[in-house]
This record gives structure tokens, sequence and C-alpha cells, in this order.
């Protein structure tokens, strides 16, 4: 696993846990940009995809059991049930998990690959998508409580897996993916670059790493973010990006 990996994992969602330390037990039922859902709501979610991510990490036998029993509406049941549980012991719960998934991760030898609901992955890829996805619903807490979301070093990890996943957000949207390379080049806040892709390639996206982030968890409008692409593919890859698994869209049953 990269080094690192795991402690900025911990280090996200301790970010995160600190936001919902200020909170009044009120605000705990204040409504997110995803429809019906809740701070709680949002905390849920990550509370019962941590656990079932250490499912898959510890035993992936019985995660294929689990997966192959859950309903449909397996993620939004999730948050529904842990949205009902006193603050306190959801956020117990949470930390509980995301502390016990870290463990397994680590534990995971290399070159195993995890199941999961999309494309089987590594113990890295996992971690990372653990990652973004904290991060991804951190920014709708924030936006809940008024709170702009704040860059920092770990947004790399990020802006790396939206750029990885590239093909897979195309076919998301059941478009074939194009093949022509894009080179991405964004600015971190403190004014260094952050790139993939090949230099000379004849397509691009650039602009703040933090906007890129936004728009590959969709969390925010592209018209509202300041990026340029050059380039059909580049432009059309824009409108789809997505860098979770599951159906595309801002509803709380599409979200990462």
């Amino acid at each position: 696993m990269r080094p690192g990996l795991l402690a900025d994992l911990a280090a996200e969602g301790a970010a995160l846990e600190e936001l919902l330390g200020t909170l009044e037990p009120a605000d705990w039922a204040r409504p997110t940009p995803a429809a019906g859902w809740t701070v709680a709501h949002q905390v849920a979610h990550l509370a019962w995809t941590d656990e079932v991510a250490l499912l898959a990490a510890a035993d992936p036998a019985a995660f294929a059991v689990r997966a192959a029993a859950e309903p449909a509406d397996a993620v939004v049941g999730g948050a529904e049930e842990g949205a009902a549980e006193p603050p306190a012991v959801l956020l117990a719960r949470w930390r509980t998990g995301r502390g016990a998934l870290a463990e397994a991760l680590a534990a995971v030898p290399d070159g195993t690959r995890l199941p999961w609901f999309g494309p089987p992955m590594s113990a890295a890829s996992m971690a990372t998508a653990r990652l973004m996805e904290t991060w991804a619903h951190g920014v709708d807490v924030g936006d809940a409580l008024g709170r702009p979301p704040r860059p920092s070093a770990r947004l790399d990890r990020v802006a790396h897996l939206g750029a990885r996943t590239r093909a897979f957000a195309f076919a998301a949207h059941g478009r074939p993916a194009p093949t022509a390379p894009i080179r991405v080049e964004l600015t971190r806040a403190d004014g260094s670059r952050w790139t993939e892709g090949p230099p000379d390639a004849g397509q691009s996206v650039t602009g703040p790493l933090l906007d890129f982030c936004l728009r590959v968890v969709q969390r925010r409008p592209r018209a509202a973010l300041s990026l340029v692409a050059v380039g059909p593919d580049a432009d059309a890859w824009l409108d789809v990006a997505q860098a979770f698994a599951g159906p595309p869209g801002r509803g709380s049953d599409g979200l990462p």
C-alpha cells in the first residue's frame, strides 16, 4: 500500500469528526444537498459503507453472501436506519468502524483483490475510495452548515482517483470511453501543481485541484467551477466525471 495512505484516510475521518463535534444534537437533523438526507444520514451512510468494506477486507466470502442478499435500496436503508440512532451513538459507531477498517486494510496481503459492488479492487484502491467518500460526504455536511470545503494535501488522492476513473465515468453514463490521452494539470491551494497524463497530449483539463475534486464527486455543477477543457473528449469527460461506484446523479441513492 502507498506510504501514508492509511494515515491520510484516518486524517480525513478525523477532520470530519472534528466538524461534527461542534454540532448540537438538533444540527444532525439539518438537511444536506442530497434530497431527503440530513447530516445524520450522511454519517450513517459512511458508517454503513465502512462496515461493509470491513467485511470485504476481512471476510470476502461473507461479503459475497451479504452482497447477493442486499436489496437494491440497501444504501438508502442503511442511511435511514443509522440516522435514527442518537448522534453520539452514531458517531461512536462510525469511529469504531473506520478504525477497524483501517486495521483490516493494513493486513490485506499485497496483490489481493477485494470484492466490491463494482469491480474488485486492491486494498490501496479501497482505502483511496473510502478517503474520497469521506471527503465528499464531509462537503455535504459542510454545505448544510454553511462551511465551504477546505483544501488539504489529501485531495491529491481524490484527484488521482478522479483521473483514473475516466473510462468508468463514461461507462456509468452509458457512453463509450474515448481512448485519446488527456493531460490533467491542476493547481493546489499553495500554488503548486498536480499533473496526470502525458505532457504532449492533445487534449487537457486544467484548473484548481479543489474544483476538479468537487466535480469528480459531483458535489458542484460544472458551470460553478473554474475548470477548462481543451478537446472534445476532455470536454465530454467533465460532463460525466464520476469517481464513485454506482449510478450517476445527485440523488441520495446515487451519492458515493
